[in-house]
């Protein structure tokens, strides 16, 4: 009998979890990218290799070379709310576990009772007062549910899972938090750049302005002339304004990440010029990202939790049982508690078989298998969705790497329009109209160099956060609370 009781308490019913087969692509892009993209001559322009194969750093951020930037994603990772929710969701998840665990153990409780009657004997043809009765009882009380379908270990597996997932799911707060705060900080230093370029452009229009005034009380401008350069230095402000309103907001964002209040915080301006863009980038193998990514491994985790759900829903259509014993003594005093004579035990073998439910357990095990090969599709989902995540970021490293050439070019070259439109219109070589259109030409080409700049910037944070954020390089990762079990799961 024993060894067939081993065997029937070492298996555990319903599919044991394994990973879904895939086919891993051997790139990402439909064409493989060029190894190095294309250098400008500007800060923010180096060409950056693609390295294959390489790790992503754990603390990635500090690849730009910015104290500033550092500074605040360790602030922001240490106190935002955000990461102090997600910690004590694992935290709850690890508890739970533990729970669980315990429930492969007997259970033993204790009761100690005394208790006072009163009972007429009248109807013995006794006559009198009813005489009074005390009763003293200590009992110790066992009970054990066998675990012969595996039912409670997939119910540790299951909330184990559950576990991984809220893990996983700071990973990916703390993956988005760092770097929310390393976009707000490269676009924070973008719109000051803008801000600096426009006022410059504004001090520019103005002396345009006075040039044109002069020109207009010696008569070689006309009125419209005055109008129009007016409206351009008041067209240019009006371009400021809106500037200086993302920056605010910005920054208000930088604070929040932070956990803190705008008013509460100071945040230095910054300069894209002081940014270091990385020379070498990683990219981490397709099959390697199954493994990196968090969102993915928080998938793979709830397709795990959902797996052995549908065991514990299989387990639950079959017999339990359950083993009770008790043991203890009873007497009229406390003084005769122990006598051999007062004890009393028990022991009872219990085993409980669902017979009709009108179907209820079974509706119930087909939705949980329902809800498995839904968790199964989402995962299939998002590891496409993370393959087409680092696809579209290679790309934008190489298409944003011309295009900030082209934009290089193109605010050298307005700029040197400008310059000549303004020289010939003051020997009365070009008409007003000339200068006018060479302005708005150099201003946008001044603030689209900057953004591309700033993309080129931003690309790189899309990549880190396409290969998973090194989370696995770190050395502060949340460690798992010792269980009762040495492996809780399969």
């Amino acid at each position: 009998m024993l060894p067939l009781f081993l065997c029937l308490t070492g298996c555990a019913v319903g599919p044991d979890f394994r990973r879904p087969a895939l086919n891993t692509p051997e790139r990402y892009n439909e064409t493989a990218p060029a190894s190095h993209t294309v250098a400008s001559d500007v800060a923010g322009g180096a060409s950056q290799t693609l390295a294959n194969g390489a790790d992503v750093p754990g603390a990635w951020w500090k690849l730009f070379r910015v104290p500033a930037l550092d500074a605040l994603v360790q602030e922001a990772l240490r106190d935002s709310p955000t990461i102090e929710a997600a910690n004590e969701s694992l935290r709850q998840a690890q508890e739970r576990t533990l729970q669980q665990e315990g429930t492969l153990f007997p259970s033993i409780s204790g009761l100690v009772s005394r208790t006072r009657s009163e009972s007429p004997e009248a109807y013995l043809g006794i006559s009198g007062p009813a005489p009074l009765f005390s009763s003293y009882t200590a009992q110790l009380n066992l009970s054990y549910t066998l675990d012969v379908w595996g039912g409670l270990r997939r119910a540790i597996e299951q909330q184990g899972a559950s576990a991984e997932v809220q893990r996983f799911a700071l990973e990916q707060a703390w993956l988005a938090l760092s770097v929310g705060v390393a976009n707000a900080v490269i676009q924070a230093a973008s719109l000051d750049g803008q801000i600096r370029a426009q006022q410059t452009l504004i001090g520019f229009e103005q002396k345009q302005l006075e040039t044109v005034r002069q020109q207009f009380e010696l008569g070689g401008a006309t009125g419209t002339d005055l109008a129009t350069q007016q409206a351009q230095v008041a067209q240019a402000q009006t371009v400021l304004v809106p500037l200086q309103t993302q920056a605010v907001q910005v920054r208000d964002q930088i604070a929040a990440y932070l956990g803190r209040a705008p008013s509460e915080v100071s945040i230095p301006h910054l300069d894209l010029d002081r940014f270091t863009l990385p020379d070498t980038l990683p990219v981490s193998l397709p099959s390697a990202l199954l493994e990196q990514r968090p969102d993915i491994r928080s998938a793979e985790a709830l397709l795990h939790q959902q797996t052995a759900a549908l065991g514990v829903a299989i387990a639950a259509r079959l017999p339990n049982i359950t083993l009770t014993a008790g043991v203890g003594t009873n007497a009229a005093d406390v003084h005769q508690m122990f006598s051999p004579t007062n004890g009393l035990w028990s022991v009872v073998n219990q085993a409980t078989q669902p017979i009709f439910d009108a179907g209820q357990l079974l509706h119930a095990q087909r939705a949980q298998k329902a809800a498995m090969l839904q968790a199964a599709a989402q995962w299939r989902q998002t590891v496409v969705a993370a393959f087409q995540s680092v696809a579209d970021t290679l790309a934008a490293l190489q298409n944003d790497a011309v295009t900030l050439r082209y934009a290089l070019d193109a605010e050298t070259a307005a700029g040197r329009a400008l310059s000549l439109a303004g020289m010939q219109y003051k020997l009365g070589g070009v008409s007003y109209l000339s200068v006018l259109s060479a302005q708005q030409v150099y201003q946008t080409a001044v603030i689209a160099l900057i953004r591309a700049r700033a993309a080129r910037y931003a690309d790189t944070v899309s990549l880190f956060q396409a290969l998973g954020g090194g989370w696995w390089n770190r050395n502060d990762l949340p460690p798992a609370p010792p269980g009762l079990l040495s492996s809780p799961l399969p």
